[in-house]
């Protein structure tokens, strides 16, 4: 019985062709964006669920309290965790992560890896990274002690051996001992790094005081919990314990620190605070929304165009019914027919799936997956929803169809019913609904990341080259001997440009009414041509000069945002007040303009400058003439190969560099673009199959109309009024719904553009447009036919 059905139903797939085409590719369509975004929706709610104790591990960060703000951050005092092991029974053990840029050198060859980390020896005792070679409790306990991944052993050492060998570390060239190798770490991870080296290099050998600073911030540090621990009774403790090692710190800083544990599970999507990967929960909704409205298309066009092919299969029921076939029989029949046409799809997208999953990596930004082998349960899923899919869409059609009466439709006398009509209508008018939906989704978004890419961020970033020199004289000389280059312009140091990662300096300033106001302010340290190469406006005072001696050594600029924090209701009260920082007494000479030192996302904090010190400012900014861009870049390189030739020339340019804050944002426009564009074309395939059926139905009026005189103009306008009247409606519900979301989610970003009327005026036309030309060749072919034919049809 069973093969039966399918033997009917492949014949009626066959015979129908262009139908039955139109709902596979739908099918497939949707079926293939559902499993790519699923896939990417799992990858991001994963994240550090490949570690067996991640219900035990916290992130201990801090908020620190001044009179003016709270400042909340990720990192901790040097000193807590240590302290922390010793006094709270509850703490298993602890690790210290940070992300640090290190230069290692091997014979001939040299890298600056920018994911180099420093890590505690209790590592693999909190996270689950495999190491491969190597013992996990020593491997990271001496000074000068690295693990490297795979990738990096392959990369320094081929195929041999590297344990036991060294890499240079550092500009002392100091040899660092190979004590382990370790599985590549999952890329959703927080704790990735291409070479890990021993917490006790810095601790132990570099600074050996620093583990007693409660007052300078720096690592990141995470806790494993002992079993059934309550975390909210632990930080119930920490208030004293602070006041205990850090109260009379605090009392002198007239500040408050404040410790938090953060769950690890939670970190990725849900923290607020500042870390060098973020996932975006939002972002996660938006896409499983879209999964679902792309499936809900596909399948309202596999309903809508199987109950319009009603009328032409009418007589097939009735002669299948009068010859006695019952209705549960025809409703299997063409449960079948559902069923089969879902297995194909899915098969269909199967196979589209592995081709894309290497392209979906690639706009994605990260390796969402490895290839469709890997992902053989999410295929498994698939299946089953497939099957229920084909059960769901087809139940309708199936009792539909299987509940005709033979006598009406062997008589001619069946029609299509009111109900059946306008529940097409109804289906055409949700789809179009959310697809106009996302057009001005998709025209918000782009004119959002436009409006920050094009916005004036009150500095120039254009054609300026970044360099990773060296510090104090060896910089000093560098910078002379470029400026010597016809294709350089001019060339400042700093210790951070826009868009990088900047110090914090403990800082007292004096405020409005005399008082020394305390708090951890974001530091430029920079020479005398910063100022005017990066082009960054002096609103009171005035700049650092070469002029006044006290400038290297007593004098300090702020921004406007650091001045209003500070209770000055106007930049010039700023000028001429003491300051206190990192050791360096004197007075405020100017205030500067803000400018947009970090992403459009976020608000402009407050921001000092003061004149680098002789080992500081290892950052060189050359604006270049955009003349000979390739011909500068390569005498640079050439003058660094003769002045560092154990050192790599690392270079990249400030507006790109810049730019890199939006990348996120960037994917996203792309994901959704296409995603988008998806929903579209499978709504358009819908449609072309309904204007199609419609137009096979009107076959003989077309001709009588004709023969009466009409034109092939009000014809087209005929058979395409009804879809754009339904396209019309759709539009009226979609913007509205379209406006109150995109409105939210530019709520995210500080600085937002307006939805301005031209996106509303743009969608509508777009989505006229694209509706119009999709039924517009069926109903032209239709218009131009030869009236004599059409009254001949049958």
């Amino acid at each position: 019985m069973i093969r039966n059905y399918l033997k009917i139903a492949f014949r009626n797939l066959t015979k129908h062709k262009m139908f039955s085409l139109i709902n596979i590719m739908g099918l497939s369509a949707g079926m293939t964006a559902c499993f790519l975004i699923s896939l990417y929706v799992h990858f991001e709610l994963t994240y550090d669920t490949f570690n067996k104790k991640a219900d035990r591990i916290y992130r201990v960060a801090t908020d620190i309290q001044t009179s003016t703000e709270t400042l909340r951050y990720s990192i901790s005092p040097w000193a807590m965790a240590s302290n922390m092991q010793n006094e709270f029974p509850e703490m298993e053990t602890y690790v210290r992560v940070q992300k640090d840029e290190m230069l290692f050198r091997r014979g001939d060859l040299k890298f600056k890896e920018e994911n180099a980390v420093l890590v505690d020896s209790t590592l693999f005792r909190v996270f689950d990274l495999k190491l491969l070679k190597g013992n996990p409790q020593t491997a990271l306990t001496a000074p000068l002690s690295i693990v490297l991944t795979e990738t990096s052993a392959r990369k320094y050492f081929g195929h041999s051996d590297p344990m036991g060998q060294s890499l240079l570390l550092g500009e002392k060239s100091e040899p660092a001992i190979v004590t382990g190798i370790m599985q590549d770490p999952p890329v959703n991870s927080q704790i990735r790094g291409d070479i890990f080296v021993s917490m006790s290099t810095y601790t132990g050998h570099e600074d050996k005081n620093i583990e007693r600073e409660w007052g300078s911030f720096g690592a990141t540090a995470f806790v494993l919990l002992k079993p059934n621990t309550n975390p909210i009774v632990l930080e119930k403790k920490f208030p004293a314990f602070l006041e205990r090692h850090a109260g009379q710190m605090m009392a002198n800083r007239q500040m408050k620190i404040r410790m938090l544990l953060e769950p690890l599970k939670d970190i990725y999507l849900h923290s607020t605070r500042p870390a060098a990967e973020t996932g975006n929960v939002n972002n996660l909704y938006v896409f499983s929304a879209v999964a679902l409205f792309i499936m809900l298309i596909a399948c309202i066009n596999f309903v809508n165009l199987t109950t319009a092919r009603s009328v032409e299969r009418a007589r097939e029921v009735g002669v299948r019914k009068a010859v006695g076939a019952a209705r549960g029989t025809l409703a299997r029949q063409f449960l079948a027919e559902s069923m089969l046409m879902c297995l194909i799809a899915f098969f269909i997208s199967v196979l589209l799936s592995a081709i894309l999953i290497p392209l979906f990596n690639e706009i994605a930004g990260k390796v969402v997956s490895d290839g469709i082998i890997y992902e053989l349960p999410f295929v498994g899923i698939q299946f089953v929803a497939v099957l229920l899919i084909g059960l769901l869409a087809g139940i309708y059609p199936a009792f539909v169809l299987s509940s005709f009466e033979p006598v009406k439709v062997l008589k001619g006398r069946f029609t299509t019913s009111v109900k059946g009509i306008m529940l097409r209508k109804g289906l055409v008018t949700v789809q179009f609904t959310i697809s106009i939906t996302m057009i001005i989704a998709t025209i918000v978004v782009y004119t959002q990341l436009d409006f920050m890419r094009s916005y004036d961020l009150g500095f120039s970033k254009d054609q300026t080259l970044v360099i990773q020199s060296g510090t104090g004289q060896e910089r000093d000389g560098f910078e002379a001997s470029i400026m010597n280059f016809p294709g350089v312009k001019s060339a400042a140091a700093s210790s951070a440009i826009p868009g990088g990662w900047n110090l914090q300096a403990f800082s007292k300033i004096e405020k409005k009414n005399g008082e020394m106001q305390a708090g951890n302010l974001e530091v430029y340290r920079v020479d005398f041509n910063f100022i005017p190469q990066y082009g960054l406006k002096v609103v009171a005072g005035r700049a650092f000069s070469k002029q006044y001696a006290t400038d290297s050594t007593q004098a300090l600029m702020i921004n406007e945002a650091a001045a209003k924090v500070l209770g000055y209701t106007s930049p010039e009260e700023a000028i001429g007040k003491k300051f206190d920082q990192w050791g360096r007494q004197g007075t405020i000479i100017g205030v500067l303009k803000d400018f947009h030192f970090k992403s459009l996302q976020e608000n402009i904090k407050p921001l000092t400058f003061r004149i680098i010190d002789f080992w500081n400012g290892n950052l060189l900014s050359v604006k270049v003439n955009s003349k000979n861009v390739k011909q500068t870049l390569a005498a640079i390189e050439d003058l660094w190969k003769t002045r560092y030739p154990d050192q790599p020339f690392s270079y990249y340019f400030l507006d790109e560099f810049y730019d890199r804050q939006y990348r996120a944002d960037e994917r996203f426009e792309s994901l959704f673009m296409y995603f988008a564009t998806l929903a579209i074309f499978i709504s358009c395939l819908g449609l072309l199959g309904l204007a199609s059926y419609s137009t096979v139905q009107r076959t003989k009026e077309i001709g009588v109309r004709k023969v009466m005189g009409a034109s092939t103009t009000s014809i087209v306008a005929l058979l395409s009024k009804d879809f754009l009247q339904l396209i019309g409606i759709a539009f009226i519900i979609a913007a509205p719904l379209a406006w109150f979301a995109m409105d939210r989610w530019l709520d995210t970003f500080a600085y937002k553009t307006d939805i301005r009327l031209w996106v509303f005026i743009v969608a509508a036309v777009l989505s006229a447009f694209v509706a119009f030309a999709t039924i517009s060749y069926q109903s032209i072919s239709a218009a131009l036919m030869n009236p004599v034919k059409s009254l001949r049809s049958e």
